[in-house]
């Protein structure tokens, strides 16, 4: 019953903010500076309101339409801090809550996107975290070889310390992976799937560049 009321209790019209190679995930934080104006004023109705925004990506990461067409599966953050700069910018933390399946776009409201989202699919990612069965230290030393290829500083002491789940979106949001492997990771089934699809992909990246370095050496 817990979950049908949380699952009642999401909205029936959600404002989406697309954004290419940009990844938020069932409680991940994403901050985000907003300035375009249909943004802005996105961002003060949902403060208004239920202050969820809808994260998804363009489809085709190259499209210069002003409203490109995006994936059907994003995921709804709620704004959990904000601050409004003396410019009138807004710097702005979304706390993943949900994914979603677009059902249908609605009419733009203010320059801005809003669609019909299908919540249902998705129920689990309201219940509590679950932690992800996989093999963490490879996935460590994968994460070693990336991150020295992409010369990406990081407290190994720290990221040790931190839960599998926990590790798992903060890598999959934060790394510079391509937007279908992020799309990828947001439509994983569960935790593990995430988890063992995560590696593959650091695996995959610390081969191709160890082979591109090795191909230009000779």
């Amino acid at each position: 019953m817990g979950e049908r009321r949380s699952i009642a209790a999401l909205p029936a019209m959600l404002p989406i903010f697309p954004l290419p190679g940009v990844l938020l995930l069932p409680r991940g934080r994403l901050p985000l500076r907003i300035f375009e104006p249909r943004y802005l004023a996105m961002t003060r109705d949902a403060l208004a309101g239920e202050r969820l925004i809808g994260m998804v990506q363009p489809s085709d990461p190259a499209a210069l339409d002003t409203n490109p067409p995006v994936y059907p599966v994003g995921c709804a953050g709620r704004i959990t801090s904000f601050t409004e700069t003396e410019e009138g910018l807004f710097l702005i933390t979304l706390t993943g809550i949900s994914r979603f399946r677009i059902r249908e776009e609605l009419p733009l409201l203010e320059g801005y996107r809003r669609v019909a989202p299908e919540w249902h699919e998705f129920a689990r990612d309201l219940d509590s975290e679950e932690e992800p069965s996989f093999d963490r230290e490879h996935l460590m030393g994968g994460l070693r070889a990336y991150f020295q290829q992409q010369q990406i500083s990081a407290d190994w002491d720290a990221i040790a310390s931190v839960p599998s789940n926990r590790l798992v979106t903060s890598i999959a949001m934060m790394c510079p992976f391509e937007p279908s492997e992020k799309q990828a990771l947001l439509e994983a089934s569960g935790p593990n799937e995430r988890a063992r699809l995560l590696t593959a992909i650091v695996d995959m990246a610390v081969f191709n560049r160890s082979n591109d370095s090795a191909s230009a050496r000779h």
